[in-house]
């Protein structure tokens, strides 16, 4: 079965990095999209970023844009998220997304992700 299990959250202060780690399995990764959604404290679901199959084409919701690098390794079956210049706002849990759809690109909205992990808190706090 379908498993993503993310790591490498944590407290951070602003203006700082972590880098968030996803270990996909139970399908075939390099044949899917995949994403990072969050969820902030009394806030909805926001899509974070999303890449294609290959790596070859990366997407950022417009409040993160330019301070986070979204990643991936098909060989490990591994997805990352770095974060740098982190804000209070982007406090929220974390959670390693995959598409629905094979080889489908441009996998922007929450409604197009089939699977979820359990997600990894971050926290942006001085």
């Amino acid at each position: 079965q379908v498993q993503l299990v993310e790591s490498g959250g944590g407290l951070a202060q602003p203006g700082g990095s972590l880098r968030l780690s996803c270990a996909a399995s139970g399908f075939t990764f390099a044949s899917y999209a995949m994403g990072w959604a969050r969820q902030a404290p009394g806030k909805g679901l926001e899509w974070v970023s999303g890449i294609y199959c290959d790596g070859s084409a990366t997407y950022y919701a417009d409040s993160v844009k330019g301070r986070f690098t979204i990643s991936r390794d098909n060989v490990k079956n591994m997805l990352y998220l770095q974060m740098d210049s982190l804000k209070p706002e982007d406090t929220a849990l974390y959670y390693c997304i995959k598409a629905e759809e094979l080889n489908r690109d441009y996998v922007i909205r929450v409604a197009e992700y089939d699977y979820w992990g359990q997600g990894t808190q971050v926290t942006v706090s001085s």
